[in-house]
């Protein structure tokens, strides 16, 4: 492609449909948990399988993809064409919201978690495509800033996903019970999905049709990377291993014998007799519950190991991995899995958090705008991490730095109070963006320094929330999604820096990382079910330390490439 070539604005226009797309489904499954979690009596571990199910779709759809590729030696979303590809790609997401509409029809949980399933197969196919389309549709020197306008369009998604489903689950904005979810009517999902379905089918239409949508065919020969290929395959067959037993756990005898042992509490008023149940339940919930924590624990090393496995053995003899004999890529792609995992469990947790009466006692129904505040904590940094992509002066990017994230905080604000919700308890979560705007102008716009300086903030905020309660941990647990904003563009960058000509791939393998969303979240809530929901995060705690320590050691990675670190620019969100 030339340099300076105009930008195709109209194509542009379609292409950022899909990028809201991803953030309002995705951001709307935090108000989808704890509302399934009520509604079909699951604990935290299961609800959280809504995360597991939608994020491995991420990872298993790009990993096919990665396979035939390298089987063929052809990248097949370049051989379709991006155009065609986010063409399949929506329409495999409507058949996912079609099999939702028929999950919620039969009032299956399973079925649900099909359907996400299938959604989010489209979507890995459609991200796939869409960033590399987003820099060929211009100059590729401004190719950066397109795509952080798709990461602004995705991040205003995850804001009003939140308030959409979950007037769609709970049919208002009016507080009601728990205990009043589980007899609601189901009617309104299926609503929902199928107008979610129709735009999915709307926005294929309109690549379709649209003659200014160029093709978008990418003839590149796909590089060899046979162990890489290898690795991958290992461990999602281990991953799969892991879980299976945690999921048949829910069918043993052990939990059919505590099942009948909380049926029998149902009516009893005897204090006695009711004292006496719960401590057998408790007796036999608690070695239960360790196992399964031991197999999710389990699931989790399978990707540690296996991608520090791949970091060794690269280190040795890299011939056959491809991508990952780059330090950089093997321990970001890692980064990445951290990043998205606990960005996705501290949102997907919180509706369970706020049920505890030290955090105000709130019902499902009530958290929608504090799932929104998390959500939006996303678009305000996005939307500040942006500025650096325009040719700006120094001194309007400085007054942007400040006005951008109000105005984008005070756009979250607006939209829940038009939904009828009282803003005025998060109305001093501003001092939080405040120190998030200082943390941009200390960062300098540089990704490693940017990464270091909000990973700090990130285990900051843990920190205080789990030290703390009430108003307080709130703020500290929201402020987790000022810290993760940025992070996804920052690992991109450094990692995927430096690969020549297994750039490509190297973006592939770090797409496939969203998986860290399919795992951290239900081990957290496998964590929550034991420990306690508050203390459970001590896992985000212990995942932004990762990042910081990746923030220092990346930079002597590349520098002993020759790679000046400084001169490296992020990338957008996801």
């Amino acid at each position: 492609m030339k340099e300076n070539q105009s930008t195709n604005y109209p194509a542009l226009y379609t292409l950022v449909v899909v990028f809201f797309f991803w953030g309002f489904i995705a951001a709307g499954n935090s108000v989808f948990i704890p509302f399934c979690k009520n509604y079909f009596q699951l604990d935290q571990f299961q609800s959280q399988l809504i995360d597991f199910a939608f994020y491995s779709a991420y990872y298993i759809g790009a990993l096919l993809l990665f396979i035939f590729s390298t089987v063929s030696g052809k990248d097949l979303v370049g051989k379709w064409g991006y155009k065609k590809s986010i063409i399949y790609g929506l329409l495999f997401s409507a058949f996912g919201a079609a099999a939702m509409i028929v999950a919620v029809e039969v009032n299956i949980y399973i079925g649900m978690l099909l359907g996400l399933f299938i959604v989010a197969l489209g979507f890995s196919l459609q991200q796939t495509a869409a960033n590399p389309f987003a820099v060929l549709l211009g100059d590729p020197k401004t190719g950066a800033s397109r795509v952080n306008l798709g990461g602004a369009i995705n991040s205003f998604g995850t804001t009003i996903g939140p308030l959409v489903i979950g007037f769609a689950l709970f049919g208002t904005f009016e507080p009601i019970s728990d205990s009043e979810i589980a007899n609601l009517p189901l009617n309104k999902v299926v609503y929902l999905y199928i107008i979610v379905g129709m735009l999915f089918i709307l926005a294929a239409g309109l690549f379709h049709f649209s003659k200014k949508v160029p093709a978008g065919i990418n003839n590149e020969p796909m590089e060899s990377a046979n162990k890489a290929k290898n690795t991958l395959i290992i461990m999602t067959v281990l991953l799969l291993l892991m879980f299976v037993p945690v999921f048949l756990s829910y069918k043993s005898d052990t939990a059919l014998q505590i099942n009948a042992l909380e049926s029998q509490l149902t009516g009893l008023t005897d204090s006695t007799a009711i004292a006496g149940i719960e401590a057998q339940i408790s007796e036999l919930m608690h070695p239960l519950e360790i196992k399964r924590m031991a197999w999710l624990l389990g699931a989790l090393l399978s990707v540690v190991g296996g991608l520090l496995f791949a970091y060794t053995r690269a280190k040795k003899s890299p011939e056959g991995w491809g991508a990952m004999k780059y330090p950089q890529l093997v321990l970001g792609m890692l980064a990445l899995f951290i990043y998205v995992g606990i960005e996705v469990a501290i949102g997907s947790n919180l509706g369970e958090l706020l049920t505890l009466e030290e955090f105000g006692s709130l019902q499902s129904s009530e958290i929608t705008p504090y799932v929104s505040i998390y959500w939006g904590g996303m678009m305000i940094g996005r939307w500040a991490g942006a500025i650096s992509a325009f040719q700006f002066s120094a001194k309007t990017k400085q007054i942007l730095l400040v006005i951008v994230p109000l105005v984008a905080f005070f756009i979250i604000i607006g939209v829940n109070s038009l939904a009828g919700f009282d803003m005025s308890h998060l109305l001093f979560f501003i001092i939080c963006v405040a120190v998030q705007i200082v943390s941009f102008f200390l960062s300098k716009e540089k990704p490693a320094r940017t990464l270091l300086i909000f990973g700090t903030l990130g285990l900051a905020a843990m920190a205080v929330g789990l030290l703390s309660s009430g108003i307080v941990a709130i703020y500290a647990f929201l402020t987790g999604g000022l810290a993760c904003s940025i992070m996804w563009g920052s690992i991109f960058s450094l990692s995927i820096v430096g690969l020549g000509k297994y750039t490509e791939q190297g973006a592939a393998f770090l797409v496939m990382m969203i998986l860290g969303g399919a795992i951290i979240p239900p081990l957290q809530g496998k964590l929550a079910d034991i420990i306690g929901i508050h203390s459970s995060y001590v896992l985000p705690l212990i995942g932004f330390c990762y990042i910081i320590f990746f923030a220092v050691i990346v930079r002597n990675f590349l520098s002993k490439q020759g790679i000046n670190i400084d001169e490296i620019e992020s990338e957008g969100g996801h």
